[in-house]
């Protein structure tokens, strides 16, 4: 019965309309809302940027490089060697080096890359973002050249023109010395809307090995892992399976490793300084509560005179603040995933109609939104969590009232 009653007082107390405390509780829970909203959005689009390194960038380019302090010989010894490491998922060989693609007079930086096309798929998956055939688009002898599509875009060419790749080593020739270069057709473009379409160009490692005079040599070993964070470890293993005096190591932690601590940080400041917005927006439940108290000091005088207890009371006012933050919680929770969620195709309807680039600074071209349910879930605990504690001082002072002196008043 005492549970019912309780349960009465804080939903007639929560819901009525009969006096101003309406529209303040109304205020109350849109200010709650709002920075709960606000709060969501902000690490959806954190979290987008998270899965976008994750997915794209260390999707396409190798998580553990094994690179020759000199050309090293192919050999299935050392590659048996790097797929028995703990934590591999593939291996493949690689030669690459830097150099320009020009076309009719206009020349980019490339990182020219010479990749296995039997192989590649198992450490990259840079074939999920082909435009173009993708049977055949690298071929040993073909001098086929897939482009990033940055590259192409300041080149002007798109599948089955030709682009000429030069590299910085010098030919000596009748006419002179001349920088070596070889003209290739573009067979496939890769958008994956990273920062590796501005400078990528893949052809196949047998084109690569004889623009780069290497014979049969190659560059290295390319690494995909199970874990991205077990690259330092199996880089060390990788130099001790091949040996310190034929390779050295570099992972994705030395090359991006800055960048993704700093959206896990960026993602933890975030939290934690939007929590205060919250906050502040759940400490206001303490004045509405207050005037609560004060409006609704004769019906607790006459519940205690009745024999209410203090614990009736101090749950009641509890329950009516938990029920105006929960509301105003859930709110926020809802509009803030429905703009986040949205907020990607307003990006680009702005972006398009003002012609603006606001994404050139990173390493995406757009503006990336991932709900995780996770952090939705600690959101709303910590919102429930401060609401719950602002509601502590009105509901002790309900509870401290002295029935003679408010009835005394009345």
């Amino acid at each position: 019965m005492r549970e019912s009653l309780t349960l009465a007082l804080g939903a007639r107390y929560a819901f009525a309309r009969r006096s101003s405390l309406s529209f303040i509780s109304l205020i109350a829970t849109g200010g709650l809302a709002l920075s709960v909203a606000v709060l969501v959005i902000v690490v959806s689009v954190i979290n987008g940027f998270e899965r976008e390194l994750e997915e794209r960038v260390f999707g396409v380019l190798p998580h553990v490089m094994l690179q020759g302090r000199g050309t090293l010989v192919p050999s299935e010894d050392d590659r048996a060697r790097l797929d028995a490491l703990a934590g591999v998922a593939g291996t493949a060989p690689f030669v690459q080096g830097t150099g320009l693609a020009a076309v009719a007079g206009h020349a980019v930086g490339v990182l020219v890359w010479g990749v296995d096309s039997a192989r590649q798929g198992h450490v990259s998956d840079y074939g999920r973002y082909l435009e173009g055939p993708q049977q055949g688009a690298l071929q040993a002898g073909a001098y086929r050249v897939i482009l990033g599509a940055g590259v192409a875009a300041r080149l002007g060419v798109g599948v089955g023109d030709s682009v000429a790749l030069v590299l910085p080593t010098a030919t000596v020739t009748p006419a002179g010395v001349l920088p070596r270069q070889k003209r290739f057709t573009v067979s496939a473009i890769l958008r994956s809307r990273s920062e590796v379409d501005a400078r990528a160009a893949l052809i196949h490692i047998g084109d690569a090995q004889r623009l780069f005079r290497l014979g049969g040599g190659i560059h290295g070993y390319q690494l995909k892992l199970v874990d991205l964070f077990a690259a330092e470890r199996v880089a060390r293993a990788g130099v001790d399976a091949l040996g310190f005096e034929r390779v050295y190591a570099s992972t994705w932690m030395r090359t991006h490793g800055n960048l993704y601590r700093a959206i896990g940080v960026q993602k933890s400041t975030m939290f934690v300084l939007l929590s205060f917005l919250v906050a502040v927006a759940a400490f206001n439940l303490v004045s509405t509560l207050v005037m609560v108290v004060n409006q609704r000091s004769g019906d607790v005088a006459i519940l205690r005179t009745l024999g209410a207890g203090t614990g009736l009371i101090v749950r009641a006012f509890v329950l009516l603040g938990l029920l105006i933050g929960a509301t105003g919680i859930a709110a926020g929770a809802v509009l803030g995933t429905l703009i986040a969620a949205a907020l990607p195709g307003v990006y680009r309807v702005v972006t398009e109609t003002f012609t603006l680039d606001l994404m050139n600074q990173y390493f995406v071209s757009y503006l990336p939104v991932q709900i995780r349910l996770g952090d939705l879930t600690g959101i709303v605990v910590t919102a429930l969590v401060l609401a719950g504690l602002s509601t502590l001082y009105p509901a002790w002072r309900a509870a401290v009232l002295k029935p003679s002196r408010v009835l005394a008043h009345e």
